[in-house]
């Protein structure tokens, strides 16, 4: 009997050790999540976070406000007619990707509140192929790229923003995706109409936005910083495989004041000017380039014509226009129209990008 009394004490005390460790266990655990947030103070307010430090939820939250809804052209050609942009200023400054979608006569933008507002292009850099649009407001939140000074490096956390297959149309809150730094390096890749121009390094995510809808969307930290901005669909050089990608903030800033300060601004031909009887045209300088297969197809040169006056100063297919007569060049097609206000026996001078230098030739027709 007393066997069995001492074999029930310390059952007993087995179970009372038990029920002591996991109560000093979930004190700790109560401690621990204490130390992150703390007690809501009363029915439906938010939690205080603990040394004012936002939460994941709390920065996407923030970041959505400072993202814009772009639409334009591209739908008759059978490509998406959207994508998505970054406001870089409280005076309505979006940064963006340069692709079709903005090659129409009216851009729509929407705010993360439904506000719609019709944009105009400031201007682009094709070395990038980042542009910037304007609306008419003020007083929005953006990002301040003064702020964008934290280096992003491998397996960082990032969050991509972006107007994911157009699912957000006018206050639907952009598409949300969690991923991190896989890579920083530079990247031989193609897409239809051309080569990628960019040779800086470029931000590799495992987040999937090669997508419709995504260029120009935000690649942002844990800080609630503009690190990168999504680019144009790419396809690596030599392999079947998408890159999902961002140009660095800090990067490509040269581009942006540029844009800014009027150095990158699109000078669109005045059709009322009086056109020469004898124009010079892409033959006559001894050019092909690539055919125009999309809207505004980047001006690579495909081919040189033998004996040329682009083969003798030096122009070497690949080669990207950037220039003609200090005129920023958009595409292929703007390459023709601005030759046809020029006489034939007029000299053009050409400046192109050829890998990571930029260059400039001096051409005459037939010389």
């Amino acid at each position: 009997m007393n066997r069995m009394t001492n074999r029930f004490s310390r059952g007993d005390k087995m179970r009372s050790a038990l029920r002591g460790w996991l109560l000093a266990a979930a004190f700790v655990w109560l401690a621990v999540v204490s130390a992150m947030v703390s007690p809501i103070s009363s029915w439906g307010q938010e939690p205080v976070l603990q040394e004012n430090r936002p939460t994941l939820v709390e920065i996407t939250a923030l970041a959505r406000t400072k993202i814009v809804k772009i639409f334009g052209a591209g739908g008759f050609q059978g490509l998406e007619a959207y994508q998505t942009g970054i406001l870089i200023s409280d005076e309505g400054h979006i940064l963006t990707a340069w692709s079709h979608v903005l090659d129409a006569d009216g851009v729509t933008v929407f705010l993360h509140d439904g506000q719609r507002h019709e944009a105009t292009l400031m201007g682009y850099d094709p070395r990038s192929e980042i542009a910037i649009i304007k609306i008419d407001v003020a007083g929005t939140p953006y990002f301040n790229l003064d702020e964008s000074n934290t280096p992003p490096r491998l397996g960082d956390l990032v969050l991509a923003l972006t107007n994911l297959y157009g699912v957000a149309t006018g206050n639907e809150p952009v598409s949300v995706q969690h991923g991190t730094v896989t890579a920083l390096k530079p990247v031989e890749a193609n897409r239809v109409g051309g080569r990628f121009p960019y040779r800086g390094p470029v931000l590799i995510v495992d987040a999937i936005t090669s997508n419709p809808g995504t260029p120009g969307g935000a690649l942002v930290n844990e800080h609630g910083e503009l690190v990168g901005v999504i680019g144009k669909d790419l396809k690596a050089t030599g392999a079947d495989i998408w890159l999902n990608y961002g140009l660095p903030i800090n990067d490509i800033r040269g581009s942006i004041d540029d844009i800014l300060s009027g150095k990158l601004v699109l000078d669109s031909a005045d059709p009322d000017r009086p056109r020469p009887t004898e124009p010079m045209t892409l033959e006559l300088l001894g050019l092909r380039l690539v055919p125009d297969v999309v809207g505004r197809t980047p001006p690579y040169v495909d081919s040189l014509i033998e004996r040329g006056s682009a083969e003798r100063a030096g122009l070497l297919p690949d080669d990207l226009i950037l220039f003609v007569n200090d005129q920023l060049i958009a595409s292929r097609r703007q390459v023709e129209e601005t030759l046809e206000f020029l006489h034939r026996d007029d000299p053009v001078s050409i400046t192109v990008q050829r890998g990571r230098e930029t260059l400039t030739f001096e051409l005459e027709a037939g010389q």
